[in-house]
This record gives structure tokens, C-alpha cells and sequence, in this order.
């Protein structure tokens, strides 16, 4: 891959945004700070936030076992996924490749950036066809999506899947991995070093329970992050998201345990699914849900609206024809839904 080749002609030539805060970046030290425009009356929040969110990156580069360089922190996901587009593609002349059924965001960012989305579904099995993808490459393919634990799905794609794609395509491969600390693979940021057109996405909005404060989290080659800070919003995380996340990032055991709680609430829940009726099929789920394929999805979405229970109807997604996406609650919400389905 040359990296070079893959990011836009403007991006290149463009000079970055310099904030107040990028030019003195010892902000934590004792100062006037006269600087930034900002209010001189101390609440909590009236200084501008890190830009780079140093604290955070350190702590993060320490448990993932990476460099803090590699690492690019938005707000939420889409944040990140939208950078990459507006970096690597070229609106109305570059294309990328999503595999429904998937996370429909890539869709979205792609059209909102004019850039051509070639869908190639996955396998009944949902894993992904290789040969199909490589067909669908030209010299204008800047980037690949992989959802794995994919969503709606569940599953996680091949080891054997992934590295194909890796070492026979010269653009980007997306990696997201937003359910991966529900999964009993490894994640794919051990071999972060090891190629360069690897982009990973994760988040803290799953596992780490802040779904509110829109935490993403981007790793990718220390170039690549280069060039995505450099059209990046100079403050796109503010205070108090950034000292959430430290809070909560900081209590690693808390995390497993509550995470484990989950894992083994889904077992539970895979097993007594399987004992209602209209249930034609439990799909297997390495994330923090499970997909259901029932005998007639908008009629079984409403019964269960009328119980006041809010499940997520696929029934409109490619390969997901009367299916539900139920995500795994506390243990006296999921006793609740199986009694409830039981009654139906």
C-alpha cells in the first residue's frame, strides 16, 4: 500500500487548524492563561479541553499494548469512520466496499461524502465472500468495511478472511471491532504493526458502559493517524467526557466483571430462546446481542412493544427476513423478555 497515493489531493496540500491549546500544551501547568479567549472564571469546564487527549491515549496505549501515536479518539465512532472518508476518498470519482448486513453508518458516510458504496453481501453463514470482494475492486477502491462481531449478526468473520483481504488489497482495511470485549477472539490490535492499511475501530460506548459521553477510538498506523489529525476538529472531545473516560478506564476490574455478567446472561439467553415456539432460529453472537429469526418479525416486535419491551426489528436488512436484534440486559430484564416470549 502506498499511503501516499490513498489520501486526497487537498488533504495533502492543506494546512491544518492550529488551536491555542496545540501552540502551549502544558496547559495543566499553574499559568495565566491568556490565550484561548476563554472565560477567566473558574467552573470546572470553562477552559477548552486537550485536543489530543493525552491522558486518555496513555491510558489506553498502556492496556491495548500499542503507542500512544496510533491512536485517534472522536466523538463516537461515526466521528472517526467519517474522518477516513473525508481523508482517503474523493467525492464523486472514489468507491469503498461494505458487506451487509451490517453497520449502516459506513452507507450513510458514504453517501454523505458522494462516494459509491459497492455492497457485497455476506454468506448465509455470514462471513464474508472473498472472491466476490476482490471482483469488486478497481483503482478507485479506497476502503474496506469488516464489522466483526459484526451487528446485526453477531458473529465474527475468519482469521483466514481478514488476512486476505489484508495482503491483496492496496487500500484500507476497516476493521470495526466495537464488540470485541464480548468475544472470546482476539483482538486484532496485536497485529496492528504488522499492517500498515489496517484501520481498527472500537468504542466505549459498549463494553465500558458511556455510550452517553461519544467516545470512538481509531488505531491505525502512526501516519495514518497523522494525516486524520490534521483535519480532525481541533476540540471534538470535551471535559467531561475526557475525565469520564479516565474515570472508568481507570477501574479495569469493574469492566471484566460486568462484561462477564453479560457474556453469561447471552449463554442464558441462547438457551432458553431456543424454547419459545415462534423462535425458528438463534443465531450464534460473539457481541452484547442476539439475533433471532421468528416466524413473522412486525407482528412479534409489536406484541412486545405492547409488554414494554424495545427489541430491534432487521427485518428490512439484506439476509435478515423476520429477524430481531435483542440485546442482553440485566438479569431481571432478560428473565422478564423470556417470560414474556413465553406467553406470546
Amino acid at each position: 500500500m502506498n499511503l501516499e497515493k490513498l489520501i486526497r489531493t487537498n488533504i495533502k496540500a492543506m494546512q491544518p487548524y492550529s488551536s491555542a491549546r496545540d501552540e502551549f500544551t502544558d496547559f495543566d501547568q499553574k499559568m495565566i492563561f491568556l490565550d484561548a479567549n476563554e472565560s477567566p472564571f473558574e467552573n470546572g469546564v470553562n477552559r477548552y479541553p486537550d485536543p489530543q487527549q493525552q491522558a486518555i491515549k496513555l491510558v489506553l496505549a498502556e492496556q491495548k499494548s500499542v503507542n500512544p501515536n496510533q491512536i485517534l479518539l472522536g466523538n463516537g465512532s461515526d466521528e472517526v469512520l467519517d474522518l477516513i472518508f473525508r481523508a482517503f476518498c474523493e467525492p464523486n470519482r472514489d468507491n469503498v466496499i461494505t458487506l451487509p448486513p451490517t453497520y449502516g453508518m459506513y452507507g450513510v458516510l458514504a453517501n454523505l461524502n458522494a462516494i459509491e458504496n459497492r455492497e457485497v453481501l455476506l454468506s448465509s453463514d455470514f462471513q464474508p465472500e472473498i472472491e466476490r470482494i476482490l471482483e469488486k475492486v478497481d483503482a478507485n477502491t479506497k476502503m474496506i468495511f469488516l464489522c466483526s462481531p459484526n451487528n446485526p449478526t453477531g458473529n465474527s468473520f475468519s482469521d483466514e478472511s481478514i488476512v486476505t483481504l489484508l495482503e491483496n488489497f492496496n487500500g484500507l482495511v476497516v476493521l470495526d471491532e466495537a464488540y470485541i470485549d464480548f468475544s472470546e477472539k482476539e483482538s486484532w490490535l496485536t497485529k496492528l504493526n504488522d499492517y500498515p492499511n489496517l484501520i481498527i475501530t472500537q468504542t466505549l460506548s459498549k463494553a465500558y458502559g458511556l455510550a452517553g459521553i461519544r467516545m470512538g477510538i481509531l488505531y491505525a498506523a502512526p501516519e495514518i493517524i497523522t494525516v486524520l489529525n490534521k483535519i480532525k476538529p481541533p476540540y471534538n472531545l470535551n471535559v467531561l467526557s475526557q475525565q469520564k473516560a479516565l474515570e472508568v478506564l481507570s477501574d479495569g476490574k469493574l469492566i471484566k466483571t460486568k462484561t462477564n455478567l453479560i457474556k453469561g446472561e447471552k449463554r442464558n439467553l441462547l438457551k432458553q430462546l431456543l424454547e419459545v415456539n415462534f423462535i425458528r432460529n438463534v443465531y450464534p453472537s460473539e457481541a452484547n446481542f442476539i439475533l433471532i429469526k421468528v416466524d413473522d418479525a412486525n407482528t412479534r416486535y409489536n406484541q412486545l412493544l405492547e409488554k414494554g419491551i424495545v427489541v430491534r426489528n432487521r427485518n428490512n436488512q439484506p439476509l435478515c427476513e423476520n429477524c430481531l436484534r435483542i440485546s442482553i440486559g440485566t438479569p431481571e430484564e432478560n428473565e422478564f423478555l423470556i417470560n414474556i416470549l413465553k406467553t406470546l
